[in-house]
Order: structure tokens, then sequence, then C-alpha cells
């Protein structure tokens, strides 16, 4: 017998069957600053998107330097608001595209009332479903 088999029948294949699976996405409730129940499903991929979002990237230790956005530093910057309302959809979508969970982010709404920005969004589900958000930025 050759060490690289020759044929199919000569070499012994074993067939994987892979699955993702996705983990639970049980956490506890964030409101008002303070922890309360838990929450699970929707609500809890609505507090993450929300979170994430709203974190400073690069900015608190206990998190690593993928997690959060830098909305913050770009509203601090000096540019016309075309370039914000072009950027905001980018940060936005990466600082949330990378949760297993999430399979895309699309669908993006920026409005402006006065000084304030804000941004609706749909985020697609690895499951198949969609969660509506918005943000004030």
């Amino acid at each position: 017998m050759a060490i690289i088999p020759q044929s199919l029948e000569e070499a012994e294949l074993e067939v994987l069957e892979v699955t993702q699976t996705i983990e639970p996405s049980l956490t506890y409730a964030l409101l008002d600053g303070h922890i309360g129940g838990k929450i699970d499903g929707i609500e809890a991929i609505q507090q993450f998107i929300w979170k994430a979002i709203k974190t400073a990237r690069n900015r608190f230790l206990v998190y690593d330097d993928q997690y959060g956005s830098e909305l913050e530093d770009l509203i601090g910057a000096s540019v016309t608001r075309e370039l914000l309302d072009e950027e905001i959809p980018r940060v936005i979508q990466e600082s949330i595209i990378d949760d297993d969970r999430i399979r895309d982010v699309v669908n993006f709404v920026v409005t402006n009332e006065g000084d304030k920005v804000f941004v609706s969004f749909t985020v697609l589900l690895t499951n198949g479903e969609q969660v509506e958000s918005e943000v004030e930025v």
C-alpha cells in the first residue's frame, strides 16, 4: 500500500458532519445603569447592539480591542454632515457585525433633528429573523 491512497476505495475516509450551533444569548438586563433580571433572544441581541454602538472602542480595559464603536471619535471630528451620514452606517456595522448571531446590517436611514442624529437600521440574524434598531448618535 502506498503512503498516499491511489483510490477512494483504498482510502479510509471518515465523513464528519458539522453543524453550527448558536450559543444562548442569556445575559443580564441593563436598566438605567443597574443590572436587572435576565434576558435572552431578541431582547438580548437588541441590548448587545445598543451597548456595542454606545461603548467607545479601546477606551475600557475590560473589553478587547474589537468591542465597541468609534462613533464618539467620528462625531467629535470636524467633518461635513455629508461625510458623517456616510461614515456613521459603516462604523455601526463594524461595531456589531462580528457577533455570531448577526449575519448583516442593512437599510440605514440617518436623520438629523437639530443637533441630534438618529440612525435606524435592520439587523439580519443568522437564524433568519431580523431586528429593527434605532440609536441616537
